[in-house]
């Protein structure tokens, strides 16, 4: 287990060090003066000399292997720069706004645990039954419908139509509930129909026909040994998705107004505030690293032949 950490932390460094290079290089290529942003040129008279001077105060001037190399030392400091456009530490902005979104996320994970949980064991007891062709239909619709167009549906209904929930900012847990429908209904969707997938293929093997003969409660069986096996695959593809999970959270947090990190970066991007939204993809780097690490430990915890396997290869 430690060999395995200490992998994945080698891997930590290797992903930080080449999206550091590639988010820096996209903010160079990216159409646009931030120094022009930050005057404002398209409300007042800017000069050359202001233009200039700002440049240089910047560091713009710099090569730009200079200006990158006190990016990155900036950063192993824990000081990801001040926004162009607030002036206050990138950092700071980045976690007054966190909570916010880890718990729209938190929120978009119950909804889907809610929805695919239930689907994806109904399916897979009664395979090509009314269940299962239910939850096939609920599974395609979700898949099939954007995440901006569902939450526009849900807006229209439950807060134009009926008025039973508010559309948008953030209060109290009615608040929630509209974002985490939006996030976390695309994604049971999926997770359904993989988890019926992996339940019907756990129930086939063999020993699981040694469990029937042996006289084991059948939702022993189903819930105990076959479930624990199909959760293999989608924690994998949960560890994967991570990353278009955040990249969601920033569509749904700026479709209702949200205050998270994501509809933050929105903002940043349109003001060419880059270095909040450089930090925020490092943010989320880090973040997709860690879930994955944390899912590959819980690989051993699900299927003892891969913590054995471990231990024989250690």
């Amino acid at each position: 287990m430690f060999a395995l950490i200490k992998a994945r932390l080698l891997q930590l460094i290797l992903v930080l060090f080449l999206l550091s290079l590639l988010t820096f290089a996209l903010m160079k290529l990216a159409p646009g003066d931030p120094v022009l942003a930050m005057l404002q040129f398209d409300e007042m008279h800017v000069t050359q000399a202001d233009e200039e001077m700002l440049h240089k105060e910047l560091g713009f001037d710099q090569p730009m292997l200079v200006q990158y190399g006190r990016w990155v030392f900036g950063i192993l400091r824990l000081d990801f720069g001040e926004s162009y456009i607030k002036g206050k530490p990138v950092l700071d902005e980045l976690m007054d706004r966190l909570p916010l979104t880890i718990l729209l996320t938190f929120g978009g994970l119950v909804v889907m645990t809610m929805i695919a949980l239930p689907l994806g064991l109904l399916a897979a007891k009664y395979p090509n039954k009314w269940p299962d062709h239910a939850g096939r239909i609920i599974a395609l619709i979700g898949a099939s419908i954007p995440s901006f167009w569902m939450g526009l549906l849900l807006i229209y209904t439950f807060a134009w139509k009926l008025s039973w929930l508010p559309t948008m900012g953030k209060g109290g847990v009615e608040t929630l509930i509209l974002p985490s429908l939006t996030l976390g209904f695309a994604m049971a969707a999926v997770y359904a129909r993989m988890l019926r997938a992996g339940l019907i293929e756990s129930l086939s093997q063999e020993y699981i026909r040694a469990a029937r003969a042996r006289g084991i409660a059948e939702w022993r069986i189903f819930l105990r040994h076959a479930l624990r096996a199909a959760l293999l695959p989608v924690l994998t593809v949960f560890g994967m998705s991570m990353g278009s999970l955040l990249a969601g959270s920033v569509v749904v947090e700026t479709l209702f107004s949200w205050p998270g990190v994501g509809s933050m970066v929105v903002e940043a991007i349109f003001q060419r505030d880059y270095p909040v939204v450089q930090g925020y993809i490092l943010m989320t780097g880090v973040f997709v690293v860690i879930v994955n690490l944390l899912v590959d430990i819980a690989y051993g915890w699900l299927d003892p032949r891969i913590r054995l396997g471990r231990s024989e290869r250690e």
